[in-house]
This record gives C-alpha cells, structure tokens and sequence, in this order.
C-alpha cells in the first residue's frame, strides 16, 4: 500500500507548495532578524530553511517504491547537526570582539538558525500548521523575551 506521506515525483503542486512554505517560515524569522541588524538576517535564514526542505523532501520522494522513515529520520539528524556548525559560525564570529572579559555572542542568532532548519523541515514534510505556529512562536520569543531581558 502507498504511503501518502511519501510525495511522488511529478506531484509538482504539491512540492512548489512546501518548497514556498520554507521560503514563507524562513522569511519570518529573517526579517525579525534583518531589523535587530544581526549578521544572519533574511536570506540566510530563508535559504537555511529552503535547503532543509530540499534535504526533506528527497527522501520522501525517493522512498516511494520502498517507504523507510529511517531514511527521513537521518536527513533530519543530518539537518539538524549541520546547521549546528553553521549557529557555531555564527557564535564565534560574534565572539571575536575585543572586550576586558570574556563573553559570548550570537547565542540567539544560532538558535535562529536552527530553529529556521526545524521550521524548513516541517515545510519539508507538508506539516504548515506545526510550522505556521512554531515561528509565530518563534517571533513571540525574539521580540517579547528580548523586552523582558532588558527589565
């Protein structure tokens, strides 16, 4: 039996529809960030979830014949550990400042990214509502909690 999970190759509208739905979530959270002027703002935050949501759909696409989630499950480990290198980048450039002590920048701007690879691969996998309300969520945090912290 065919899993509908899984897409089939020439179901255009249906991937141009998840493939626009990471361009959409990963635009939320990159206009927040290009507006606080942070060096990982609009297209790099598009294109972190744009690419998740590739990396997502090519298993789903290729798994028709024989479905195995294990194969979605290690893109999504994938994803996930190498956008971490990328929030690493991003926390170590911040980082190299000269300043009398030593601090950490950039924290938030990585969790941004990955949290823009999570929301790409929800996209990825046709879930709209879990990634509509993960970043409305996600701008609740950058810009509430950015208030409360400053208090």
């Amino acid at each position: 039996m065919l899993n509908t999970y899984y897409l089939l190759p020439n179901d255009w509208l249906n991937i141009l529809f998840r493939l626009c739905l990471a361009l959409l979530f990963g635009a939320i959270i990159g206009i927040e960030r290009q507006f606080r002027r942070k060096p990982a703002g609009l297209r790099t935050h598009i294109l972190v979830s744009l690419g998740s949501a590739l990396f997502t759909l090519i298993p789903l696409q290729t798994g028709i014949s024989e479905p195995s989630p294990d194969a979605l499950s290690r893109v999504i480990q994938g994803i996930a550990a190498g956008v971490g290198f990328l929030g690493a980048g991003e926390i170590i450039r911040e980082s190299s400042q000269q300043s009398p002590h030593l601090e950490v920048h950039g924290l938030t701007s990585a969790a941004a990214i990955w949290v823009s690879a999570a929301l790409g691969i929800a996209a990825g996998c046709g879930l709209w509502q879990l990634g509509l309300i993960a970043a409305l969520l996600t701008i609740l945090v950058l810009n509430l909690f950015k208030r409360i912290e400053k208090s």
